[in-house]
């Protein structure tokens, strides 16, 4: 079977335990039996289509290739066991009087799983993806402008680690440090 993926999701399958396979560059799958793709890419050949903003996202992502490819996860090591975003009860509730605006879809799944309240209007914070800073949009700049250290830059895919469980640590560690120290 010719399978094709892209950087993004190619740590997920190497972890799904998938010996062969092929990473492009582009979105041409052409001539693949099977495509590995991130949810919102299009393709004109079978694909199974994978999330890897939260880590329940990444862990589930790697189950279906292995479920579905018939192969045997590598172990993950520290990956494996470890919990990385706090579910207590007491740290929940106080995560939903944080009101949140969030720029971007990735970014939204990982607000969301940490607890926090996503608002459009009146927020707290603003979290967006540093590459809304380059898109010119004046009124974006504008609000990131008023809201000063209470916005929040998060690394989009270009600018943070292939590796989907590096790239979400990261991105929570930030969320963390930024948004649960309400001055």
């Amino acid at each position: 079977m010719k399978i094709y993926t892209t950087p993004m999701c190619q740590e997920a399958v190497r972890l799904a335990g998938v010996l062969e396979y092929t990473v492009k560059q582009e979105n041409d799958f052409k001539g693949a039996d099977l495509a590995i793709v991130l949810s919102e890419t299009k393709t004109q050949v079978p694909a199974i289509k994978i999330k890897l903003n939260t880590f329940e996202q990444i862990y589930e992502s790697i189950d279906i290739i292995s479920n579905t490819l018939k192969t045997e996860k590598l172990d993950m090591g520290e990956w494996g066991d470890s919990v990385h975003v706090s579910r207590e009860m007491e740290t929940m509730d106080e995560r939903k009087k944080i009101k949140v605006k969030v720029y971007s879809n990735f970014i939204t799944d990982i607000v969301a799983d940490m607890g926090f309240s996503l608002v459009k209007e009146k927020p707290e914070f603003l979290v967006f993806p540093d590459y809304l800073k380059d898109d010119g949009n004046k009124d974006i700049l504008r609000e990131i402008k008023i809201m000063g250290d209470r916005a929040v830059e998060i690394p989009s895919h270009k600018n943070a680690s292939l590796n989907p469980l590096e790239r979400a640590q990261m991105r929570y560690n930030i969320l963390e440090s930024r948004l649960c120290t309400k001055p």
